[in-house]
């Protein structure tokens, strides 16, 4: 309670919300509203191969769901690098930028599936807006707590690197290569992990769907598990998570493993840690005359390039930027946008009109009940993710041994294992609901316990001597030191976590398994029940109260938590 009654005093200093949150939930009415349009056009068949539920396929599978999470995580990365930095430098795009991204990582994605879907088919070759659909809709699981974590760096950096660089006249390439990705290169990269464990998690949606009569299937890991499932075939569905496993563990081990050793030189601290995490594969890579040879010959001379050029054309700066006017261009194009969205919203509104008052009710009820779900989850999640985490950052042997096998559980999809856990518990009083807490559960904790990882192995070595040094007992050094420094992690974990609880809501309260459908009261039961039937207005409604309910969420409790961790919580 201690530490509650430290982060409560600056509470009154986040504003409750802005105008851009209601400006983006109208343009999100009106991006509902085109897709579904574009939708009424679209064929009734999009791709659609048989599944395959042999053993031989899965290595084919395989490659084509890792390239299509790769093609996503790139765009992710990219989306994270650009609008994560712009947010942090220039103060006035923030206050538009924020909400904006609050509202974005709050849309359920099984929910825009059919509009993105449908949308492209519309526009495109159904064989390619399948793929492009799929690469997109696993991007919107990655991208955001890339993001967060991304901006929570750059507003949490040390005040004296910052000022350092200004000694330094670096400009903003330098201050990018030398400064801001170093010191959120842990975060980032535990981030990255993470968005690849939630983009498995969706897998099975992006690459088999059906919306009302049509028909959307690719294949992949995803479709071949989603098959398994809805033919109630435990064999096939073992074999599936099996090839998912083996590829989770190759990843880990060829680069996510490595990445993380390379990342520890990036480190805040004065002295070095007492044990460093391992891996075999990155002592080939920096011992390889191969790599050392490509590395003086390509990249430092592209590096070099890359520095001489900034030089050239930019300027050294120690202002913020984004104090200015609006331009004559800006003003403009927010006038074409505001006149689209002003469209938008009349059309949106007669789709609304078209839902009735019982279906409103039953949207109001099954809100308060995912919104409790959501609740125990966190509660839950919070519970266990905090003292694991830090244990797992803190001590890099125990980390060693246990790193893979956080990697692989994260990684698993608890959708492919939810039909399992449906049997056990469905003949269980209020089995449903208690396996759609595990299930939201299960896909949401770790962004908790990723980024608690990457906020104990961030804490600097010399201030853990000082701990000890100063006799702090335990429950001292956790209240001065640990929970201190974890908090801003804790933060962003937590909002991508409800975030991807309010998602998972959506197949954790509606679920098919062995040609039967059950489901409980909840906002994405609501969802799933509309989109299957091709419910437009439904679909629109229920969704639309989702992400009011999470962006108020956001905006009244996350974010001046957020402030809170970004005014006293850095580390310097």
């Amino acid at each position: 309670m201690s530490l509650f009654r430290r982060f409560m005093p600056g509470w009154s200093q986040a504003r409750f919300t802005t105008w851009a949150d209601v400006v983006v939930l109208f343009a999100l009415m009106a991006l509902i509203y085109v897709g579904a349009e574009l939708a009424s056009s679209a064929p009734k068949v999009i791709g659609g191969p048989n599944i395959k539920l042999t053993p031989v396929a899965l290595p084919f599978y395989a490659a084509l769901s890792v390239s299509r999470m790769a093609a996503a995580y790139v765009l992710s990365l990219i989306f994270t690098l650009i609008y994560g930095y712009i947010a942090a430098k220039n103060k006035r795009a923030e206050q538009v930028m924020m909400p904006v991204l609050d509202v974005l990582q709050s849309v359920p994605i099984l929910s825009f599936l059919p509009v993105v879907l449908l949308g492209f088919a519309a526009i495109m070759s159904e064989n390619i807006a399948a793929e492009v659909a799929s690469i997109v809709l696993i991007f919107t699981s990655q991208v955001w707590n890339m993001t967060f974590a991304w901006y929570q760096s750059l507003t949490t950096m040390p005040k004296e690197l910052q000022e350092a660089s200004r000694v330094f006249r670096f400009n903003g390439w330098f201050r990018l290569k030398a400064l801001e990705l170093p010191f959120a290169a842990i975060s980032l990269i535990w981030n990255s992990m993470m968005s690849w464990a939630g983009g498995w998690f969706f897998l099975m949606a992006a690459e088999i769907f059906t919306v009302g009569d049509r028909d959307f299937r690719l294949p992949g890991l995803g479709s071949y598990l989603q098959t398994a499932a809805n033919e109630g075939d435990i064999n096939a569905i073992l074999w599936g998570v099996g090839a998912l496993v083996l590829v989770i563990v190759i990843l880990d081990q060829f680069i996510w493993r490595p990445m993380l050793v390379w990342a520890e030189r990036f480190k805040v601290e004065m002295v070095a840690g007492e044990s460093v995490p391992q891996s075999w594969f990155h002592d080939i890579l920096r011992n390889s005359a191969l790599v050392t040879w490509f590395n003086a010959k390509v990249i430092t001379p592209i590096g070099e390039r890359l520095d001489a050029l900034s030089m050239r054309y930019m300027h050294s700066d120690s202002k913020p930027a984004g104090n200015g006017r609006w331009s004559w261009g800006s003003v403009a194009s927010a006038a074409i946008v505001i006149a689209a969205l002003v469209y938008g919203i009349y059309r949106s509104v007669n789709m609304l009109i078209e839902v009735s008052m019982p279906q409103w009710a039953e949207i109001a009820l099954g809100l308060g009940a995912t919104l409790a779900r959501v609740m125990v989850a966190l509660v839950i999640a919070l519970a266990w993710t905090i003292p694991v985490g830090t244990a797992l950052g803190t001590n890099k042997k125990l980390a060693n041994w246990l790193q893979p096998i956080v990697q692989i559980t994260a990684s698993v999809p608890a959708t492919a294992l939810f039909p399992v856990l449906l049997l056990v518990l469905i003949g269980l009083p209020g089995g449903l609901n208690m396996a759609a807490v595990i299930l939201m559960l299960m896909g949401t904790q770790w962004y908790l316990l990723f980024n608690v990882i990457a906020g104990a192995g961030a804490v600097p070595q010399d201030l853990k001597y000082t701990s000890a040094l100063l006799g702090l007992s335990k429950w001292e050094r956790w209240k001065t030191l640990i929970l201190p420094a974890l908090f801003p992690y804790i933060i962003t974990g937590a909002i991508t976590a409800s975030g991807g609880a309010w998602n998972a809501s959506i197949v954790a309260e509606y679920a098919k398994f062995g040609g039967k459908t059950v489901h409980t009261v909840g906002i994405g039961a609501s969802i799933a029940k509309a989109t299957a039937a091709g419910d437009f207005p439904s679909l629109l409604a229920a969704t639309l109260s989702m992400v009011l309910a999470v962006v108020v969420i956001n905006r009244v409790f996350w974010r001046r938590l957020y402030r809170l961790a970004e005014d006293r919580y850095r580390m310097e």
